[in-house]
């Protein structure tokens, strides 16, 4: 690809599976049946702790923001892989991909954040119980899932920013195994490490028969 035209690139080609018609029509049913499941499990957490006052605790809190993050994170990329399923073209803007990158990447960084704000909250239930309610009181609960929300999905506009204006060298066409970027296979990025080892086994091996050889020459005298 020249130069002049990395910039033109307006969508993707996404491979999707190596399969004949009738097995990715079975493979659309499986994963929207679990999609399906996915929403109404997670919704269900969402709504009855919203509804009931009695749930109304730091606990089940954090356990609806937990669901509530595992609906958006579906949805970010589960409704294009069914939509490619029974698609002909199998195509995603280039603007798509990378919103798609972005609220993927954000809400996988909220749910580390969220983790083990769930953990420290059954630490003080379980450890500390008689200062629990003063410790984590809902309150506080609250301001440190919003800080989990807010500082996840600011730590990746810039980046995304920067790798959108980099010049796109390669073709569109997006592989479940290989990348492609201006010629340059992954492939020779994951022989660095083995060549670092190869150098480092020579150097180890060179080593060995230098203590090998001072040895000799010390029972030699």
């Amino acid at each position: 690809m020249n130069v002049s035209g990395v910039n033109k690139v307006t969508e993707f080609i996404l491979l999707s599976f190596p399969c004949s018609r009738e097995v990715q029509v079975l493979l659309f049913v499986l994963f929207f049946v679990s999609y399906i499941l996915t929403l109404m499990g997670n919704g269900a957490i969402v709504c009855a702790v919203k509804l009931d006052h009695r749930l109304h605790t730091p606990m089940y809190t954090l356990l609806a923001n937990f669901s509530f993050l595992e609906l958006c994170y579906v949805n970010t990329t589960v409704p294009n892989m069914l939509r490619n399923f029974l698609s002909e073209t199998k195509t995603i803007s280039f603007t798509a991909c990378f919103l798609q990158f972005y609220f993927f990447f954000s809400m996988g960084t909220t749910e580390t954040f969220l983790l083990p704000l769930m953990a420290f909250d059954r630490y003080l239930a379980i450890c500390r119980p008689l200062h629990y309610p003063t410790i984590m009181s809902s309150h506080l609960c609250m301001n440190l899932v919003v800080l989990c929300w807010v500082t996840a999905f600011l730590c990746y506009p810039v980046p995304i920013y920067l790798i959108t204006q980099l010049p796109f060298c390669g073709p569109n066409t997006i592989d479940h195994f290989t990348l492609h970027c201006c010629g340059y296979d992954i492939g020779q990025k994951l022989q660095f490490p083995s060549l670092g080892t190869s150098i480092c086994h020579k150097y180890s091996k060179k080593k060995k028969k230098k203590k090998k050889k001072g040895r000799t020459l010390l029972s030699v005298t």
